[in-house]
């Protein structure tokens, strides 16, 4: 088992698309790279300590590799605004990665500069950062698992729902058939 701390706007959607693909053994949502020992959601939604809305994956890497966790990631957010992702805006909306080890930060480099060469999303510059991790803080309960316990709210209808049928279109293959 390996692990993935991701950021991409709010952590609600990152979870949704990773849902049920082949690999993913579990999913926390959380806040990693601020100062605030134990942060709430309310203090992280002020942008003042410095936490991104993350997501910690815990994966097979027999079955889907880092690699490929990082491609999923640059296609299904978009990694070239600062500080947003849609409507979310805010330092803890922030594209990032943060590494466990060497490898990892290798492989989210050639990750981010590949997305950057192929221009995915256009010719604006990828903005993600890569950073080492510190301490991953786990969200309070009531965001574990949000978009499946709340899929008729508006944020999760609007905005979350076209993200999750993206990823089962462009990544079927990490997906059971339903």
């Amino acid at each position: 088992m390996e692990t993935a701390i991701l950021g991409g706007g709010c952590f609600w959607c990152l979870e949704a698309v990773y849902r049920g693909m082949k690999g993913i053994l579990s999913i926390a949502p959380g806040y990693a790279g601020g100062t605030v020992q134990h942060p709430t959601y309310q203090q992280v939604c002020t942008g003042q300590t410095g936490h991104a809305e993350v997501i910690r994956l815990e994966f097979d890497p027999a079955i889907i590799s880092y690699a490929e966790i990082l491609r999923i990631f640059f296609v299904m957010h978009d990694p070239t605004t600062l500080n947003r992702q849609g409507n979310d805006k805010g330092t803890q909306y922030r594209s990032v990665i943060f590494y466990e080890n060497n490898q990892q930060k290798q492989l989210a480099e050639s990750a981010k500069q590949e997305i950057a060469q192929e221009k995915i999303w256009g010719n604006q510059p990828v903005v993600t950062e890569i950073q080492p991790l510190t301490t991953f803080w786990p969200a309070e309960e009531a965001h574990f698992d949000y978009y499946a316990r709340n899929p008729m709210a508006g944020y999760c209808q609007v905005v979350i729902s076209p993200k999750v049928a993206k990823a089962r279109k462009e990544f079927a293959r990490y997906f059971s058939p339903t």
